[in-house]
């Protein structure tokens, strides 16, 4: 199928303006622990994309989109982690959202 013939060529659809993002680094004993497949799973329960990964650093960072509420509850969990885990502190930057699809983990 041709592109557009507006001249606009392929871009990506609209992200809705009602989403937010937020990266976060998780800092502690979070690795080993079960923090990443927690977040997945309260991410699918909650229907929020993103991902998590472990970093060389022992941290984990995490990218969440969605409704303004349901990535709150999720970087408020973040403060708090999986039972094994231990969260000394967490960064937490705002980003614009990119329309991500699914959360996984990386």
């Amino acid at each position: 199928m041709p592109p557009p013939a507006d001249g606009t060529g392929w871009k990506n659809p609209p992200v809705p303006t009602d989403l937010v993002r937020r990266r976060l680094i998780i800092h502690g004993r979070v690795q080993g622990v079960w923090f990443r497949d927690s977040l997945r799973e309260r991410a699918r329960v909650a229907g929020v994309p993103g991902w998590a990964r472990n970093r060389t650093d022992g941290t984990v960072e995490a990218v969440f989109e969605g409704p303004l509420e349901e990535v709150e509850r999720l970087v408020r969990f973040c403060k708090i982690g999986p039972p094994r885990a231990r969260v000394d502190r967490i960064q937490v930057q705002i980003e614009s959202p990119e329309g991500l699809g699914a959360f996984e983990v990386r």
